[in-house]
Formats: structure tokens, sequence, C-alpha cells
């Protein structure tokens, strides 16, 4: 692992589609963008960020997260979801996150990863 500071910035942008919704996923009755999704494009957004600063081998994994899920999104809307690393104790990263839609904040949150070996974690994980 090359050497992390805080401040390391990701942004994704996604058009809410049909199987983004809630109804899709089954979190919900509502065609908006759901919770989970919401968390799914913010911890891609992490691993995005990560991704040029991980030596050949390793990798990141979820360890924690905290999300608030403040506006509704509907289909077609363009969901902006920005990341920062705000916080770097070794191997272990912290992530704020931001989700606006038109210009609100539509949630926010952290995300903990942790920086491991590929090939360990998944033999540890297969066991």
């Amino acid at each position: 692992m090359t050497t992390l500071s805080p401040g390391l910035r990701s942004q994704l942008l996604i058009m809410v589609e049909r199987e983004d919704t809630a109804t899709k996923i089954g979190s919900g009755d509502v065609p908006v963008l759901a919770t989970p999704r919401l968390l799914a494009l913010a911890e891609m957004a992490t691993v995005q960020a990560l991704r040029p600063h991980l030596a050949q081998g390793e990798t990141s994994v979820g360890t924690k997260v905290a999300l608030e899920h403040l506006a509704a999104s509907p289909i077609g809307a363009h969901v902006e979801i920005t990341t920062e690393l705000t916080q770097v104790d070794g191997r272990r990263l912290v992530f704020t996150f931001e989700a606006r839609d038109r210009g609100v904040v539509a949630g926010r949150g952290t995300i903990e990863r942790m920086v491991v070996d590929r090939a360990t974690f998944v033999e540890r994980a297969t066991r």
C-alpha cells in the first residue's frame, strides 16, 4: 500500500434507474433510490478512490458503515456521490460520503474499510 493520507477524494455520478429502486431491490415498495443501493454506490466510490493506491495483491474490505438517507431520489434523478478519506490508522481507513440530488443532500455517512491481502482474505473466508 502506498502511503495514504486524509484528503483523498472520489466522485461518482449515477442516474437512478428501475434496478436501483427500493421496489426492485426489496427494501421497500416505492420507486426511489433504495437505501442499500445508496450504500453500495458510496462503497463503490471508496473502492474507486483506493484502487490506484493499493499494491498488487491488496484490496480493501468494508468493516463498518453509518448512513443517513435524508431525501428520496426518483427514477431519472442524477445523484452525485462524493467521498473523502478522513482518517488513516495503519490499514484502517475511514471515509465520509455525501450524496446529492438536485443540489439537495440526499444521504451522508461514513464508511470504514480495511486494507488486506486479497489471497489471504479469500482463503480465510472460504475455510
